[in-house]
């Protein structure tokens, strides 16, 4: 094929559309827009296929990209975007996450308390945990000297990572079902064995003014992040309407979404360990602070994000990014 020929015999077509997609149109516009847009379409991979990359091809892409843009709108400014993201998708995400997150929490407390109560109730169970002197210094010394043994900043790094690091987990194996679960598990019985070698040497009280000033917000966040991962599971197991591929590239959004918020919150929650926990300040102060830091993630999870979810707000990407959807009956 001739691509100068082509072009010569299309370029009037292609000049209509090109001053299509400048100027406001009315319904007939719209429709010739739509079929002039397939056409140039169909010749542009007549060129593509029949000589390669031409200039020919590249003025005609150039025409298409301007009718597409108009056809389906241009994406928001960067700024609009990220404005959209905090106001409105990661509450809204965080929202649908609510009640599975109480669930969660109120499981993971009753582990964490039944397994410190079971063990620590019976001296020849926490005889098994290690030796009397190294149980007793972990009491008395080790537990509390973890949050001072390290400079503030280089504390605060180190269980943000952590705590990054148990979040992405339950992230990225949520859609598993079970990794969620046996995370959650482990760490609730983790906490539990602590609690029980704390109790029994009488420092129980030392063990929750350590935990409370940090571990209200930092908790909530794994919390949040398991609920997320069990969503992700759901959405395959039971779909609804949906295709499971769709099902679950809609909640994978979402929860990607909840991921990067949970970012920022876990950061909250390593400042306050990191330079509160540790600090010599008065224990009201300190929880109190906690409180605060807690206070403010429910407020946005649970208030503005009621808000944004009555807006149809799912923590999905717009349509515009994510592509249209498939419309179903029911």
């Amino acid at each position: 094929m001739d691509a100068d020929a082509l072009t010569d015999a299309r370029r009037a077509e292609w000049e209509r559309l090109d001053r299509l997609s400048r100027e406001r149109l009315d319904g007939a516009g719209v429709d010739e827009l739509i079929v002039r847009y397939r056409a140039a379409s169909a010749d542009l991979a007549e060129l593509k296929t029949s000589v390669g990359e031409s200039p020919q091809g590249s003025y005609l892409s150039t025409i298409l990209v301007r009718a597409r843009l108009r056809l389906t709108g241009a994406s928001d400014s960067i700024l609009t975007q990220i404005a959209r993201f905090f106001s409105l998708q990661l509450p809204a995400a965080l929202y649908r996450l609510r009640w599975t997150t109480l669930v969660i929490a109120v499981s993971f407390i009753a582990v964490a308390v039944g397994t410190a109560v079971w063990i620590s109730s019976d001296p020849a169970l926490v005889a098994t945990l290690g030796p009397p002197d190294m149980l007793a210094q972990y009491a008395d010394e080790s537990f509390t000297g973890y949050y001072t043994e390290n400079p503030a900043a280089v504390f605060m790094g180190m269980v943000w990572t952590n705590n990054a690091w148990i979040a992405l987990q339950c992230v990225l194996f949520g859609i598993t079902g079970i990794w969620p679960v046996n995370a959650l598990v482990q760490n609730a019985m983790g906490l539990g064995i602590s609690g029980a070698v704390m109790a029994a040497h009488g420092r129980a009280d030392v063990m929750v003014l350590y935990i409370l000033p940090h571990g209200l917000l930092e908790m909530t966040c794994i919390f949040v992040a398991a609920a997320g991962g069990l969503h992700l599971f759901w959405s395959w197991v039971a779909p609804g309407n949906r295709s499971r591929g769709e099902s679950l590239a809609a909640e994978g959004r979402s929860l990607a979404t909840v991921a990067i918020g949970l970012v920022f919150a876990l950061f909250l929650a390593g400042l306050v360990e990191g330079f509160v926990t540790g600090w010599a300040l008065p224990w009201p102060v300190k929880i109190g602070i906690g409180v605060a830091a807690l206070a403010v993630f429910l407020i946005y999870m649970l208030v503005i994000g009621r808000r944004a979810y009555l807006r149809g707000e799912t923590g999905d990407l717009v349509e515009y990014e994510a592509g249209t959807p498939r419309l179903v009956a029911g």
